[in-house]
């Protein structure tokens, strides 16, 4: 089966983690994010996937190549300008070998029965299938209500109240004649232009509802959060470089002091003596030195982060240095290769 995964995005909500890495390739759970996607669609009958990359897409070919590593076939798709989901979409038909094809955001991590959606789909005979999923709280997300037999009824956009918990997943099954009704050359939004005028139609529009675990990666904290529950197991996926638990401590790193919460310690990475590391990604070769305290927060490649500093929600940049005994509190974003000196930033009293 093919798979089309939309990964040209530039991540502006991550920088400066995705200054020069695109979001899903940035290193969660030990391997580039898109990894795990991909290993999931692998695993669910996926043997092409085509990648509709914009944003740095030298950083996606360079590391998955042909796909023969993973047991797959992978092609690339560079669009000249962006062209937004549908766009995306239309714009690698000449690749789709034919017959129903799956669509992936390439940011949302998810427990979905994948091979389950493809079944439904078919079983429906539907033109599209999409992934439903249910939320606490359903007013920062456009809402999808369906009938009693699953047909998608209305798109509808953000509300104070919404009609419905169940909410567009990001991943969809789409019948090959779909293709022919999304305009070429041009931005589409699927959301806002394909699927509500496919209602309009009278297309059979399914919604598949999967209740286990959704994130969208596309902040800072859900970052951290969507790489500590694939450590911690919380999130199937057989990209893992290790088993779960406490802790993912990849080959070269050094542990001196606490790890836990699903921390990812990278490659070459130190964590020094008395230091504790809880709920965050250490990238390859960032140092954590004596004493510090590292809480739900991001060392980019190369960082260090000085003796008794801490870090809490905090993302620092690759390369950046931040001395001694700095503090660094929710929201805080260091840029690359900056330096701070020792003591710089504070937010207690106290020297």
């Amino acid at each position: 089966m093919d798979a089309v995964l939309l990964v040209g995005g530039q991540g502006t909500r991550l920088r400066p983690l995705t200054a020069t890495t695109p979001k899903p390739m940035l290193p969660t759970a030990g391997v580039p994010f898109l990894e795990h996607l991909l290993v999931r669609a692998r695993d669910a009958g996926v043997d092409h996937a085509i990648l509709s990359t914009s944003y740095r897409p030298e950083v996606f070919e360079g590391y998955f190549g042909d796909g023969s590593r993973l047991g797959m076939e992978v092609e690339y798709v560079t669009e000249v300008e962006p062209l937004g989901t549908g766009g995306g979409i239309r714009n690698v038909a000449d690749r789709l070998r034919g017959g129903d094809f799956l669509v992936f955001n390439g940011d949302v991590l998810s427990g979905l029965d994948i091979a389950g959606l493809v079944r439904a789909h078919r079983a429906a005979n539907a033109d599209v299938t999409l992934y439903l999923t249910e939320v606490a709280d359903a007013r920062a997300f456009g809402c999808v209500p369906t009938s009693a037999d699953g047909r998608v009824t209305a798109f509808l956009e953000k509300m104070p109240e919404p009609v419905t918990n169940r909410i567009n997943a990001g991943c969809y099954v789409f019948a090959p004649h779909v293709l022919d009704r999304v305009p070429a050359g041009r931005p589409v939004s699927v959301e806002r232009e394909t699927f509500p005028a496919l209602l309009d139609e009278g297309a059979y529009v399914l919604g598949h509802v999967d209740t286990s675990y959704w994130l969208d990666l596309g902040t800072p904290a859900a970052f951290v959060r969507g790489s500590c529950d694939l450590v911690l197991g919380r999130v199937p996926s057989g990209a893992l470089p290790g088993p779960v638990g406490e802790s993912l401590v990849l080959p070269g790193a050094r542990v001196s002091g606490a790890v836990s919460g699903g921390t990812t310690v990278g490659r070459e990475a130190v964590i020094g003596e008395g230091a504790t590391v809880e709920g965050s990604v250490l990238f390859d070769g960032a140092v954590v030195a004596d004493g510090a305290r590292v809480v739900g927060s991001v060392v980019g490649r190369g960082a260090y982060v000085g003796p008794g500093t801490s870090l809490t929600g905090t993302i620092v940049g690759d390369g950046a240095r931040i001395g001694a005994r700095n503090e660094l509190t929710d929201g805080a974003r260091v840029w690359p290769d900056v330096t701070l000196a020792d003591g710089a930033v504070r937010f207690s009293s106290d020297a």
